[in-house]
């Protein structure tokens, strides 16, 4: 008889083991295979995570960054989008438009998200719904030589509000194109290729001057991009060009390191090769007041909800994963960013208060534009990239910006956009 008890009580532990293996849930999630660490970070993560006791599974699929919005793309027009997935910022609103998120204000509660950048939920908002989160930001600044700037007498600004004038900063490029050990005042990683990189990091000049990629308030781009103001932006930095103060056809990512430029505006990520190369002689400027405006590019990769997953509860306990401070922090220790909360800020040297990158940090609450939030962003960047790429190569700035202008126009009529 005890036997017989015996039996049954292994027979009825395997059953529930058997049952708890089958009430284990997998949810799919999709990431861009970017930079090494990253990758390593976000495998660690989904490792950590499936050694839960959650009855949540992650099946992680890295797909390669350079194709990843095309797959991602091809995937959603096939109603085959995985539980989870990361998205380009910019590219949020159009997804959301399409109607392939789920909005995520039933998880996000208010002390949460009071906690992110105002500029990650810039980009995560769309019509009044947050679609996505990121763990990072970005951000955009000159990185200068120190000693190329002590040597024509140049101050180094100490914070947002120090920047230089539009006079200043000019004045100062023109004393660096005098210096006999400086090739180019300025670098402006045009390397990086006619891409996103345009429009992330150039944008942000043109908004200085008082211009934009379109009318955020009635989505027109006419009199916006080809305005007064943009056409002043495109004689501007065709003069830098054609002047040789940068260089249009740079041959690697060493302009800086190698003393050949004395300001270089980049972002985050170059960090720890500048360092190298410099020390104590880096120094990262703000953005300066061009015609009393600063403004500097913002928006990274930001992990989002597709509407068709068959797991909303699993999929978000899986992003609120990713999204606490600590975790958020692994990931920007790994690849330089701004952690995208301000209590992981804490948690960092760089990015706190009093840190070598803080500066990043202040643009990205007081002065970042995120690109414009709307589904026709493809197209308006698309055309920006164009007749910013004739512009610094000697094209007619006027007739490049009319015709971004009315290749935009259409495509925000054609999608019904100013109906809604």
């Amino acid at each position: 008889m005890k036997k017989l008890l015996t039996i049954s009580f292994v027979l009825l532990l395997t059953f529930v083991m058997a049952g708890s293996v089958m009430a284990q849930t997998e949810i799919e999630v999709w990431f861009h295979s970017g930079r090494g660490a990253e990758r390593d970070v976000i495998e660690d993560q989904v490792a950590r995570f499936n050694e839960m006791d959650n009855g949540i599974t992650v099946n992680l699929v890295q797909l390669p960054e350079g194709s990843y919005t095309e797959q991602v793309q091809s995937a959603a027009a096939a109603n085959d989008l995985p539980d989870v997935l990361d998205l380009d910022g910019p590219t949020i609103a159009n997804y959301a438009w399409s109607g392939f998120l789920n909005p995520l204000g039933e998880f996000v509660d208010k002390e949460m998200e009071e906690d992110f950048l105002p500029s990650i939920l810039d980009q995560g908002y769309y019509k009044g719904n947050l679609y996505a989160l990121g763990t990072f930001d970005s951000g955009l600044a000159f990185w200068g030589n120190k000693q190329y700037l002590e040597d024509v007498g140049a101050r180094i600004p100490q914070g947002v509000d120090d920047a230089w004038t539009f006079e200043e900063f000019m004045n100062i490029a023109h004393k660096l194109k005098e210096h006999p050990d400086v090739k180019y005042p300025l670098g402006f990683k045009l390397n990086y290729g006619v891409n996103e990189w345009y429009t992330y990091g150039l944008s942000p000049f043109l908004q200085a001057f008082g211009a934009d990629l379109i009318n955020r308030e009635n989505l027109t781009a006419e009199g916006t991009i080809n305005g007064p103001a943009a056409n002043a932006f495109g004689a501007w930095i065709q003069s830098l060009f054609e002047r040789g103060y940068a260089n249009p056809n740079p041959p690697g990512d060493t302009e800086f390191t190698n003393g050949e430029v004395a300001l270089s505006w980049a972002g985050h990520w170059v960090y720890n090769q500048n360092k190298e190369a410099f020390g104590d002689d880096l120094v990262l400027i703000p953005a300066p007041k061009f015609m009393n405006k600063q403004v500097t590019g913002m928006g990274s990769w930001a992990w989002s909800m597709p509407k068709s997953t068959e797991h909303p509860e699993e999929a978000w306990e899986f992003m609120k994963f990713i999204l606490q401070p600590e975790e958020i922090v692994k990931m920007t220790n790994a690849n330089g960013a701004v952690p995208a909360r301000e209590s992981a800020l804490e948690l960092t040297d760089k990015y706190s208060e009093g840190g070598e990158l803080e500066i990043f940090v202040e643009q990205l609450q007081e002065i970042a534009v995120a690109r414009p939030v709307t589904p026709a962003y493809p197209t308006i960047t698309s055309a920006f990239q164009t007749a910013l790429d004739n512009i610094i190569n000697g094209s007619d700035v006027s007739t490049e910006l009319d015709n971004a202008a009315k290749t935009i126009d259409e495509e925000i009529e054609y999608m019904g956009l100013k109906e809604e």
